[in-house]
């Protein structure tokens, strides 16, 4: 499941990133190169994952995932 942590995360940063108002490339409607690099990396890590045999799961799953697992920790 480390590994799609990772994939989430990095998805997850690049749009918090697109979405910060205070960032020039968001107040110019420009593409943000980090952002899609970060993209990118996500879509290489699923992909190879996916060429290996891994289950890789959706956004969706993932974040019901994450629910459960704050809330087993917050117990």
């Amino acid at each position: 499941m480390t590994e799609n942590d990772l994939v989430y995360r990095l998805r997850k940063r690049a749009e918090i990133r697109r979405q910060i108002p205070t960032r020039k490339s968001v107040q110019e409607n420009q593409p943000d190169r980090i952002a899609d690099l970060l993209e990118e990396a996500a879509n290489t890590i699923e992909q190879y994952m996916t060429d290996k045999g891994y289950e890789v799961t959706t956004h969706e799953k993932q974040a019901e995932f994450d629910k459960k697992r704050k809330y087993t920790y917050d117990q």
